[in-house]
């Protein structure tokens, strides 16, 4: 299966984003390694409270399907971090590399 690339962009509350960049490598990212998935990068975007980054995943399930089971899973369950505390909004584009 091909691997799905997607783009994310979340709009962090006024105040927030350094605790919400802190969890995010702290425990966010160990786990999404651990599922499989890779990370392409992540950026701040401090004018207007953004954070981005890249996540893909290439393997025997879809993205969805991974993605549901790291929400799913116990570790996941055991972080208390609810993101709706953090973002105003997320957008996800799925994307393509071109190069």
């Amino acid at each position: 299966m091909a691997a799905t690339t997607q783009v994310r962009t979340y709009t962090i509350r006024e105040g927030l984003l350094d605790e919400w960049v802190r969890r995010w490598r702290e425990e966010i990212v160990p786990l999404r390694l651990e599922f499989g998935f890779s990370l392409g990068g992540a950026w701040v975007d401090r004018e207007r409270n953004h954070f981005l980054w890249e996540i893909s995943y290439e393997g025997p399930e879809s993205f969805a399907q991974r993605n549901r089971r790291y929400w799913e899973s116990p570790e996941r369950k055991a972080m208390a971090l609810d993101p709706d505390e953090y973002l105003v909004s997320a957008e996800v584009r799925e994307v393509t590399r071109v190069y």
